[in-house]
């Protein structure tokens, strides 16, 4: 009867998890001309939603629970097993992409105050997410570098905005 009773606490721990994991991939909503610092503050809110969800998955009272199931043999440690491993997937992968991104963050600044003759930014700029792509695990997506580009290119059209606007 305990055994039972822990199995449906983990299975609503496992459905809660399978969400976020879920909603984690889903298609961000963005408005249309956001900058290329939004990218950084999304994917510093990921690292920090996993890095949670692990220090819960971690605790003394959650390995007790699964300590006691294992004793039992229970067939919920299989499901709960591949989910600690997609949520490790998932921190790992926000924690290198926070990482990769801080080293663009420097040269988004300039981007953002230069004059419409931005060419001297772009160099560099280009070199790092060159670098962000050929050495990222998770990064070196199509759909990230996409995303990444479009937020990079709002950012120049913004520049050259306001310029036009204040001059």
């Amino acid at each position: 009867e305990v055994t039972e009773k822990l199995e449906e606490v983990v299975m609503i721990w496992t459905k809660q998890i399978r969400q976020v994991l879920v909603e984690s991939k889903q298609i961000r909503r963005e408005v249309d001309d956001v900058g290329p610092s939004a990218e950084l503050e999304h994917w510093k809110s990921r690292m920090s939603s996993f890095n949670s969800l692990l220090d819960e998955i971690k605790s003394s009272r959650v390995k007790k629970i699964l300590s006691i199931l294992q004793a039992a043999r229970s067939k919920t440690l299989k499901q709960w097993k591949e989910l600690d491993r997609s949520i490790t997937i998932a921190a790992n992968e926000a924690k290198d992409n926070v990482r990769y991104l801080y080293t663009l963050d420097k040269l988004f600044g300039p981007l953002a105050y230069a004059s419409p003759v931005m060419m001297e930014h772009i160099p560099r700029l280009m070199n790092t997410v060159c670098m962000i792509y050929c050495t990222s695990p998770y990064y070196n997506t199509s759909e990230h570098m996409t995303s990444l580009f479009l937020k990079i290119t709002n950012q120049m059209i913004n520049t050259c905005k306001t310029y036009l606007c204040e001059g």
